[in-house]
């Protein structure tokens, strides 16, 4: 991930603190494209939720433009950014323990302190992993 990129979603992540920030990332082959702030209609220091309009509205734009949906990200602002049982729960299809967006990472940006603490997650039904981020210039 380029660091541009990544200073957007890190800018939004204070911009919008006390409450969590939320929003999708686009790819291409791996490499994330572009980012898509969403509102996080929870208004929640606790939890994000994003419109499904607006998220569906957004997964056509990516699709259209022959990209993926690379990474969802979100905010931690109390806690460190690792994920919650309501964001394994969010990364679920419904009851089921099948992904929600297969092939999505998930990205959050803990912002308890002046300094970003960034972890990107694979979660696929309970099994949660830290996956390495690589951030270019």
């Amino acid at each position: 991930m380029s660091k541009a990129l990544l200073d957007d979603v890190v800018e939004h992540a204070y911009a919008d603190a006390p409450l969590e920030c939320c929003g999708l990332i686009s790819s291409r082959d791996g490499d994330a494209v572009q980012v898509y702030r969403t509102a996080n209609t929870a208004k929640s220091k606790f939890k994000y939720v994003m419109d499904p309009r607006e998220q569906l509205r957004i997964t056509e734009e990516i699709e259209d433009a022959g990209l993926a949906l690379g990474m969802i990200y979100h905010s931690h602002t109390r806690s460190d950014p690792v994920p919650s049982e309501t964001d394994v729960n969010l990364a679920k299809f419904g009851d089921s323990d099948d992904p929600a967006w297969p092939g999505t990472l998930y990205l959050i940006v803990g912002t308890k302190s002046a300094e970003p603490d960034l972890r990107l997650w694979s979660i696929v039904g309970n099994t949660v992993e830290q996956v390495t981020l690589e951030v270019t210039d």
